[in-house]
């Protein structure tokens, strides 16, 4: 018979999970993101690249951060959260006042589902656009001119010209790209596009010229197959910014993987960061449940130190895996899906081959 309501008690259990994983998270991110400020340092000094605009940089790559650590914290929290209410014995009075084991993982899981929300909202929304930014920002700062990224492709801007290039490709080669020259006044002067552009000894080789001169009131227009093009835009500065799987949305994930094949080229690594993304916030939800089992049976009278050290080994061991089966569906060509999936199932089975153990 229980003698608690169920409401009450799962609030309770909920607060400490959450509240718990948060603190981790915080923590863990002020780590990371110190690291990441001592690595950025290095590259100080490159074109306007300072000190601010490094930590600037770091800054507003913490959502992406934040959503790559959100499971290692929620492994780490849940055994915090718990085994502080075993420390204070408040887990076996709730035993003993009815509560089943079936029931604790309930409220573990229905704290579970606020973090998993709480993932899906910062990879989704909060995430891609801090990290859009913050490699704009950067690249701008590199080149010493303007460079952004957006729906018409990406743009950068070199004296007083203009440069749109709508599509990127490897081996130093862009698609459709055009050249907008402007004048001290800010009158167009030269309208240029080229179906294609390759970077060679130096310097741009354009092909498939149309090009328009605007002189006053006079309009002209001319063709050409071929044509180098001086100028100081690099193609590193076009890598810097180029499109990231692991700065798009999910939405936007999928929609540059329809805009892959059916331009018939290769969406392999954009269909894993699409399905890794997905499986994130469903990771969170396997860790808090793996953790739950650990709390109440072998880590039940252990000290914060072991419960700290179990729950950063789980997390290292999940980021470990996940990192491991990405490459090597990417070099063997493995379904994403499974490559993607895979780590969280695993977890998924050895948090359910204990909780069943401990029945």
């Amino acid at each position: 018979m229980r003698f608690i309501p169920l409401k009450i008690f799962e609030r309770y259990v909920a607060v400490h999970v959450v509240a718990a994983t948060l603190l981790s998270l915080l923590v863990l991110l002020a780590l990371f993101l110190f690291v990441s400020v001592v690595d950025d340092l290095g590259d100080v000094g490159k074109g306007d690249y300072t000190v601010l605009r490094s930590l600037e940089y770091v800054a507003l790559s913490a959502p992406r951060l934040a959503f790559s650590l959100f499971p290692v914290a929620a492994v780490i929290g849940t055994l915090l959260g718990l085994g502080l209410m075993a420390a204070n014995s408040e887990l076996v009075v709730l035993r003993g006042a009815g509560v089943s084991v079936a029931e604790l993982v309930g409220a573990a899981m229905k704290a579970a589902a606020l973090l998993m929300i709480a993932v899906l909202l910062v990879g989704e929304f909060v995430a891609p656009f801090s990290e859009r930014i913050a490699e704009q920002r950067r690249a701008s700062a590199h080149a010493g001119y303007a460079v952004s990224e957006d729906g018409a492709g990406f743009w950068a801007r070199d004296g007083n010209s203009f440069i749109n290039v709508r599509g990127l490709n490897p081996g130093e080669r862009m698609e459709e790209l055009f050249i907008y020259e402007f004048d001290d006044s800010r009158r167009l002067r030269v309208a240029t596009h080229a179906a294609e552009a390759t970077y060679r000894e130096g310097r741009w080789h354009l092909v498939g010229i149309a090009q328009t001169r605007f002189d006053g009131d006079r309009v002209t227009g001319r063709s050409l197959e071929r044509a180098r093009w001086d100028s100081h835009f690099r193609p590193e500065l076009v890598n810097l910014v180029a499109l990231r799987p692991e700065s798009l949305s999910a939405l936007g994930l999928a929609r540059y993987i329809g805009h892959l094949r059916q331009n018939m080229q290769s969406a392999k690594r954009f269909e894993l960061a699409l399905w890794t993304k997905l499986a994130y916030p469903l990771a969170t939800g396997v860790m808090v449940l793996l953790a739950v089992p650990l709390v109440l049976g072998r880590l039940q009278r252990a000290g914060l130190g072991a419960r700290m050290l179990v729950g950063a080994l789980l997390g290292l061991s999940f980021h470990v895996v996940n990192q491991a089966t990405g490459h090597l569906g990417l070099v063997y060509h493995l379904n994403p899906v499974v490559t993607a999936l895979s780590p969280t199932g695993i977890f998924l089975v050895a948090a359910l081959w204990m909780l069943r153990r401990l029945n």
